[in-house]
C-alpha cells in the first residue's frame, strides 16, 4: 500500500520535523550527569584542596553537615561577596556544627591567593576539569582567565571550567537537604543558617 505524504495535513509534518530535532539545534544544554536532588544521598568525591592535598567528603558525610557550593570564579565580584558572606558567619556555622566547602574550577595557586586577599576562613576545591561539579549535576561552561593585582604584583588566575552557582546542603545522613539553583551570592551564607537551624 503506498502512502502519500500530500495527505498528512502540513502542521503533522512540521511536528515530526520539529519533534526529531535534538535540543541542542536550538542552543539549549543539556543537564550534566548526576542530577542530584532533594532527599538524594549526596555523591563521594574527592579533590585538591586549597593547600594542595587530596580532600575526601567520605570524612565529613555521617559527621558534620556538609555545606558545597559551586561558583564561577576565585577573586570575582559575586564570588567574593558569597565567600566573605560565608567567612563571616563561620562562627555561628560552626556552632551548628557545619563543614562549608567552596568548589570551583579555579586551580590550587587561585584558590590560595584567594584566601589570602580575603583572609578566607573554610576550604576551597580545586575542581579544574569540573568532575565534581558533573557528580552534582551542577552546570558547566568553558574556563577562561582573569588578571589581579595581589600584593603589587599581577596575577593571572586561569580555571580550567567554569561552574554555575548552585549550593547544596548536606545533612549527617548524607542526605540532601537543600538544593538552591538560583543562588544570592551576598545573602547564601544567611540562607545556609535558616536551613541548617531547622535541621533535628
Amino acid at each position: 500500500m503506498k502512502v502519500s505524504f500530500r495527505k498528512i495535513p502540513f502542521s503533522i509534518l512540521s511536528l515530526i520535523c520539529v519533534c526529531g530535532l535534538s535540543a541542542s539545534a536550538f542552543g539549549q544544554i543539556s543537564d550534566p550527569p548526576g542530577k542530584v536532588g532533594v532527599g538524594d544521598s549526596a555523591p563521594a568525591f574527592t579533590a585538591m584542596d586549597d593547600q594542595g592535598k587530596g580532600w575526601k567528603s567520605t570524612d565529613y558525610v555521617g559527621k558534620k553537615v556538609l555545606v558545597v557550593y559551586f561558583y564561577p570564579a576565585d577573586l570575582t565580584g559575586g564570588c567574593t561577596k558569597q565567600a566573605c558572606g560565608f567567612r563571616d558567619d563561620m562562627k555561628k556555622l560552626i556552632g551548628k556544627d557545619v563543614e562549608v566547602i567552596g568548589v570551583s574550577g579555579d586551580s590550587v595557586r587561585n584558590h590560595q591567593l584567594f584566601k589570602k586577599e580575603h583572609d578566607l576562613n573554610f576550604t576551597l576545591l580545586a575542581d579544574e576539569d569540573g568532575g565534581v561539579a558533573k557528580k552534582f549535576g551542577v552546570p558547566l561552561k568553558k574556563g577562561g582567565s582573569i588578571k589581579r593585582t595581589i600584593d603589587g604584583k599581577e596575577e593571572t588566575l586561569t580555571r580550567g571550567v567554569t561552574a554555575a552557582r548552585w549550593t547544596f546542603v548536606i545533612d549527617k545522613n548524607g542526605k540532601v537537604v537543600l538544593k538552591n539553583t538560583k543562588v544570592k551570592a551576598a545573602n547564601d551564607s544567611k540562607a545556609i543558617l535558616d536551613v541548617v537551624n531547622k535541621l533535628k
